[in-house]
């Protein structure tokens, strides 16, 4: 008597009666039995031989360095008291307040003489014209 054709007649009337069955119950099969994965640990080599805590700690540093980085760029600290913000303000004040009067003093060769120099004003990039006259003068002494 057959066996594997009474377990099949079995499965097929228990699959008609809609009892839970498995399949290929009893049947022995010759594939090796599926492996599973291994478990992910800090010591899984990810990319490039690094390990997975190696890759997690270059990322960390450069995430950490760009924060710091920007930062310092736009100096982004956030001030911690009431007292600290008003002082901020009042600097800012202060700052726009003299850059405005800045603004209005005139140029420094407008507001100073320079010492033996002419009343009259002559082009920076100009020499005083000696005449040979005075240059006899000059020279006669």
């Amino acid at each position: 008597m057959d066996r594997s054709g009474d377990l099949g007649s079995l499965l097929t009337l228990a699959a008609t009666l809609g009892l839970p069955c498995l399949p290929n119950l009893g049947m022995a099969t010759t594939e090796p039995p599926k492996k599973k994965p291994d478990p992910v640990t800090s010591e899984t080599v990810v990319i490039w031989g690094l390990r997975l805590w190696q890759v997690i700690g270059i990322f960390a540093i450069f995430v950490l360095a760009v924060i710091i980085t920007l930062c310092c760029i736009f100096k982004c600290r956030i001030p911690r008291t009431r007292k600290e913000i008003e002082a901020r303000y009042a600097q800012r004040q202060a700052a726009k307040t003299y850059a405005d009067k800045l603004e209005t003093v005139p140029p420094l060769n407008e507001l100073t003489e320079i010492p033996g120099g002419t009343s009259h004003s002559r082009p920076l990039n100009s020499l005083p014209v000696v005449k040979e006259e005075d240059e006899m003068a000059l020279q006669g002494n």
